[in-house]
Parts: C-alpha cells; sequence; structure tokens
C-alpha cells in the first residue's frame, strides 16, 4: 500500500518539486500551503492540494486531522515550509524575527507533535526537516535564518533519540543554493530595512553575493531525490547535503578556524 506524505510549502521551489517526484514514484502525496492557487497544478500528479498557515494552530490541526480521516495514517512529514528574511540585526523589527520563527521552528514543531501519536502508534514514521547549509554556516544579514535553521538542527537532533524506539526516523535536509523564490524576497526586504541604514554598503555585498549564487543555483528536483533517498533508506542517515556550493561550505567550515572563516565569506561581500 502505497505511503502517505504531507509536503508543506508545497506551492513552490523545493516542496513543489518533491511532492510531484514523489507522487510519480507511488506514494500518495498531500501538498500543503497558504497559497493553494498555486497549487492546482499539483492535481494533475494526482496530488492533493491543501491550505495550511503553519503559523496558526487550528489551521494545523484541521490539516492533520484531514489527512488522517482521508488517508487513514501520515507515514511521512517532509517540514519544508520556509521563511528567509533578512537584513541587519540592528534594523530589523523583532516582530518580523518572531514571524521567521514562528515558520521556520514553531510551526514545524507543532506539525511534528501533530503527526506523532499515529507514527508511534503504527510504529513507524519519517519525519524530514529541511534545515539549509546555513544550519552550519552563517552569512551576514542572515541573523534570524541562520537563528531559525540552527534550531532545527538541534531539534532534530534531540528528537531523533527520541522516536527512535517508536520506529519513526528523523532526517535532516542541508540544501546549498537552490533555485526558489525565497532568496529573492529575503534580499527585497533586506533592501528595504537595511538598504539605507549604517549597513548599506553590506547589504549591496550581500545582494551581489546572492546574484552570484543564483546564476548557479541548482534545480529543486536534486534535493527532491535526496528526500527519496532518505525516506527510502532501512537505516538512513541523519544528514543529507547537497546542490550548488553545499559540500564545499561545510568543508571549510569544518578546517577552518571560526575567524579564517569570516575572512573567507567575507571576501564574497563585495
Amino acid at each position: 500500500m502505497a505511503k502517505t506524505v504531507l509536503v508543506t510549502g508545497a506551492s513552490a521551489g523545493i516542496g513543489k518539486a518533491t511532492a510531484i517526484y514523489l507522487a510519480q514514484n507511488g506514494y500518495n502525496v498531500y501538498g500543503a500551503a497558504r497559497r493553494t492557487e498555486k497549487m492546482q497544478d499539483l492535481k494533475t500528479h494526482g496530488i492533493q492540494p491543501i491550505f495550511l498557515d503553519v503559523t496558526k494552530e487550528e489551521s494545523l490541526v484541521g490539516c492533520v486531522e484531514q489527512i488522517l480521516k482521508e488517508a487513514g495514517s501520515i507515514d511521512i512529514l517532509i517540514n519544508n515550509a520556509g521563511s528567509g528574511y533578512y537584513g541587519a540585526l540592528e534594523d530589523m523589527p523583532i516582530s518580523d524575527a518572531k514571524y521567521q520563527l514562528e515558520v521556520n521552528v514553531f510551526g514545524v514543531a507543532r506539525l511534528i507533535q501533530l503527526v506523532l501519536p499515529a507514527m508511534r502508534k503504527n510504529n513507524y514514521g519519517k519525519i524530514v526537516n529541511i534545515s539549509s547549509v546555513g544550519g552550519k554556516v552563517t552569512l551576514p544579514m542572515g541573523v534570524w535564518y541562520h537563528a531559525s535553521k540552527f534550531a532545527i538542527e538541534g531539534l532534530s537532533d534531540a528528537l531523533r533519540k527520541e522516536v527512535k524506539s517508536f520506529g519513526i526516523d528523523v532526517i535532516v535536509i542541508e540544501p546549498g543554493g537552490t533555485k526558489s523564490e525565497m532568496t529573492g524576497l529575503g534580499t527585497e526586504y533586506m533592501s528595504r530595512v537595511s538598504g539605507n541604514t549604517a549597513y548599506s554598503s553590506l547589504a549591496k555585498g550581500v545582494i551581489n553575493m546572492y546574484a552570484a549564487v543564483e546564476k548557479d543555483a541548482t534545480d529543486p528536483i536534486v534535493i527532491a531525490k535526496l528526500i527519496k533517498q532518505g525516506i527510502e533508506a532501512n537505516n538512513p542517515k541523519t544528514r543529507y547535503v547537497g546542490a550548488s556550493g553545499a559540500k564545499m561550505m561545510l568543508f571549510f567550515r569544518k578546517i577552518l578556524s571560526d575567524k579564517m572563516f569570516d575572512r573567507l565569506v567575507m571576501s564574497q561581500m563585495k
């Protein structure tokens, strides 16, 4: 019988590519996002679009209840929905920082809480948390994004130990540069909040760096295939790394001191 998968953030980028790829490979897929109008084409792949705002309790509960009622189980949860506001810590309103943490951390945690009882009952489950290379290395102007992804790394490591005895695997995916809407939206926001402050020259450097990365960004299907590899492994790795520049960045972070790595990163902000 086909495994049932819930993919959040399925209206674009990695989420959409993953939903389609898994549906093409025989999974029963629910694609969840706020922008349901961007998911109508998923129906042609046999995917069920479902509205989900991960910052709203009633939306989270309603989404899980609907899938459990219709499909009987949620075997695999792919926490992909994310927010990527960039800007100097001094410039960013704390309300925007809180929203980013609501989406990237607390929404993820609450959805996991909601799917765990059924997974434990079935003695089976795969929880896939989409982190980022930015959960291991940092760039200036990304303080709250990095804080949220570092949190996902720690949350996943602790959760993995809690649920292993129930037959549930926790898998972290760490993409590098991947084609998505988030980079453009994040740098537009940064221009607004830090483009005319003491950090304006640094903001311009970060925008130029992201523009260069965007040229070599990897198609989201690469990450979709990594996810499939992870959920189909009998003994999955705790982390899967992929896409443009990811392994190289993690290698340099491992071998260089903090200050040497800082100099390497800042040399790219021109």
